[in-house]
């Protein structure tokens, strides 16, 4: 699958995140074959746990898949530019790549604050590939936040 492809799937798992009122952030991951072995959304709001974000739950669920934290080879497909503690939890996993679709100003270090998987002096650095349907994946975002204004 292409990355415009595999980012419709992270689409399609944010909209159910907006079903339970948790910001519509969706994320799968791919082993090294290409194979999808996660998907999840955001649940901080569903569960009450503020680790909950969608790459945090589909990197536990891809190790668990795997049998391994260590996701080598693996790539992390998220609607929202990664915040440190999920980039930090994608570099502690040895992701391979990351690719993501709209850019975060706020809170974002896979590019717009600051760049963790690009850093060398963190043991482990991965790719990083930025605005893949930027335009929907920020759309989704905005008329979640517009409807709660």
């Amino acid at each position: 699958m292409t990355d415009d492809e595999l980012m419709g799937l992270a689409l399609a798992e944010a909209e159910r995140a907006a079903e339970h009122d948790d910001v519509p952030v969706g994320a799968v991951v791919l082993n090294a074959d290409g194979d999808v072995i996660a998907a999840r959304h955001n649940e901080r709001e569903l569960t009450g746990d503020p680790t909950a974000h969608a790459e945090v739950l589909a990197l536990r669920d891809a190790a668990t898949a795997l049998g391994s934290w260590r996701l080598d080879g693996c790539t992390l497909v998220v609607t929202l530019e990664p915040c440190a503690m999920c980039a930090g939890a994608a570099q502690q996993s040895r992701i391979g790549r990351v690719v993501y679709g709209a850019m975060d100003m706020k809170a974002g270090v896979l590019g717009s604050l600051y760049n963790i998987g690009a850093d060398p002096r963190f043991p482990h650095e991965f790719d990083v590939v930025m605005r893949v349907r930027e335009d929907e994946c920020a759309a989704l975002l905005s008329a979640f936040f517009a409807d709660r204004r």
